[in-house]
Order: C-alpha cells, then sequence, then structure tokens
C-alpha cells in the first residue's frame, strides 16, 4: 500500500517522499482514510509508529482546501494527554 492509495494530496505525498517515508504504516492505513473522511477515531499504537502523522496529515490535507481562519477562530485544536506529547508534536510541526 502507498501514501497515495490513502488520498492524500500531491504537496503531502512529495512531502512525505521528500521526508523518506515509502509505505504507511498500519495505523496510517487505518486512520488516514477515516480522518479524511471526517470520522473520529480513538488509536492506539507503539511510539515511533507514526500516531501523529496518522492525524495531521489528514489535517494538513483539509486546512489546504479550506479559505484561511478569520481572527481570532482557530481552524484546529490538537489535545495531548501529556506534555511530553505536546512537545513532540510542536518539535514535528516545526521541523527542529
Amino acid at each position: 500500500m502507498s501514501f497515495k492509495s490513502l488520498g492524500l494530496i500531491e504537496p503531502l505525498l512529495q512531502s512525505i517522499n521528500e521526508l523518506g517515508y515509502k509505505e504507511p504504516s498500519p495505523i496510517q492505513i487505518q486512520a488516514i482514510p477515516n480522518v479524511l473522511s471526517g470520522k473520529d477515531i480513538l488509536a492506539s499504537a507503539q511510539t515511533g509508529t507514526g500516531k501523529t502523522a496518522s492525524f495531521v496529515l489528514p489535517i494538513l490535507q483539509k486546512l489546504s482546501s479550506k479559505p484561511q481562519a478569520q481572527s481570532n477562530r482557530a481552524r484546529v485544536l490538537i489535545l495531548t494527554p501529556t506534555r511530553e506529547l505536546a512537545n513532540q508534536i510542536y518539535q514535528n510541526k516545526i521541523g527542529r
């Protein structure tokens, strides 16, 4: 299975490829299509399996197809159960 078969758009596929990822992980295969279709998910997987990308990639795709948010209006809210995970997500966002 490929990332393209999950329904991701070309700019995301290019970025995934540039980062060196070749195939989606099992959690990504299950989660990405569901998030893209607007379903809520609850998932559990070991550290390092790509859980963050499982929800961030579809969110980025949805954000890219809609107008920018108006002032003082959030478009996405990501909640994390721990400060450590919040920091990991933040570090991935800024590209370290």
